[in-house]
């Protein structure tokens, strides 16, 4: 829970700022980051990488158009679907973004010293890349109707 707790803590800022500074709910900065990493992205495929509804992912995208943030443009191969694609404007608010988050992460980071930094950024990495994180046996709902009747059968 102690991860849990540093995550969500970190998020609560992090949301906070970005929602006052640049009016932007944290599912729309989140899908100007996967647009500017990957250019031409449809938004359905942004509910990949951030698991949220097709309708919030496609209410953050129509934000973000309208600000001139992205731009859509029609598939070549299919002419209802949109690729999506970051803008100069978009790009500039994304970095003043990263590089205030950075600092954020300098705060977050200050009590370790540079080699306990090393460790945690070498352990979060090796989690990161590991198989579980993004699926779980514990918290399969299978598993949990399995328990509830072992339990009410004890």
């Amino acid at each position: 829970m102690l991860v849990s707790y540093v995550v969500l803590g970190n998020n609560a800022v992090t949301n906070r700022y970005i929602e006052k500074v640049y009016g932007m709910p944290v599912h729309a900065w989140s899908t100007l980051f996967a647009i500017s990493m990957f250019p031409g992205i449809r938004a359905k495929e942004i509910k990949q990488l951030f698991p949220r509804p097709q309708n919030t992912i496609s209410r953050a995208a129509s934000l973000l158009d309208a600000r001139g943030l992205i731009r859509q443009e029609t598939s070549p191969t299919d002419a209802r679907e949109k690729r999506l694609y970051i803008t100069d404007k978009g790009a500039e608010i994304l970095a003043e973004i990263r590089a205030t988050s950075l600092e954020r992460q300098e705060e977050l980071f200050a009590p370790l010293d540079e080699a306990e930094r090393e460790t945690f950024f070498r352990l979060a990495r090796k989690i990161a890349d590991g198989p579980q994180l993004l699926t779980s046996r514990a918290m399969d709902p299978a598993g949990a109707e399995t328990r509830e009747r072992r339990d009410a059968s004890a």
